[in-house]
This record gives structure tokens, sequence and C-alpha cells, in this order.
């Protein structure tokens, strides 16, 4: 009995956690949006409804072989530029 009040305890701490949603693009100012991505170094952000992703601050914030690029995220002072990583390998593979 005492390992479920255990595990009852764990799993109710865990659940707020669980309950917060990711910070919002459209509903921070493109300022906002960068600072949150540099106190955090890299951080999933939502862009509106079910759509989300990782923005980093740069490429250190990337696995050993990635590389950012510049992506554009929707905010309340319009489209703000953000960095993401991605594998360069897949883009030269892709390319004509």
């Amino acid at each position: 009995m005492k390992r479920f009040g255990f595990v009852l305890a764990v799993m109710a701490a865990a659940s707020p956690a669980l309950a917060q949603g990711r910070p919002q693009t459209p509903a921070m100012t493109c300022g906002q949006v960068h600072q949150i991505i540099a106190a955090n170094g890299g951080i999933v952000l939502g862009t509106g409804g079910y759509t989300y992703d990782r923005y980093v601050v740069n490429a250190t914030a990337c696995l050993p072989g990635q590389a950012v690029k510049t992506q554009f995220v929707p905010t309340r002072s319009g489209a703000c530029p953000v960095y993401v990583c991605f594998d360069p390998t897949f883009e030269r593979f892709f390319d004509d």
C-alpha cells in the first residue's frame, strides 16, 4: 500500500508539468521571442494551432553536424526571423 501511495504522489507532482502549454509566438512580440530563445538557448515554441518547432540561439544549440537556417514565425509585431537546426546532408541530397 505504501508503494501505491508513493506512485500516486509522484504522478500528482508531475501532472502540473504535463499540463503546461508551450509559449505561443503569435501572443508575443518579436523581441520577446528572441529574449525567450536567448534565455533558454533552444526552446520549443508554438506558432499557432497545433504547429510548433524548436528554435535556437545559434548552432551551438544544435546536434553535432547540424547547422542553422533562418525561419520566420508569426508574432504580434509581424514576421520574426529565428534560427532552426537542420541537417545539411539532407539539404544537399534533395538539391537538383
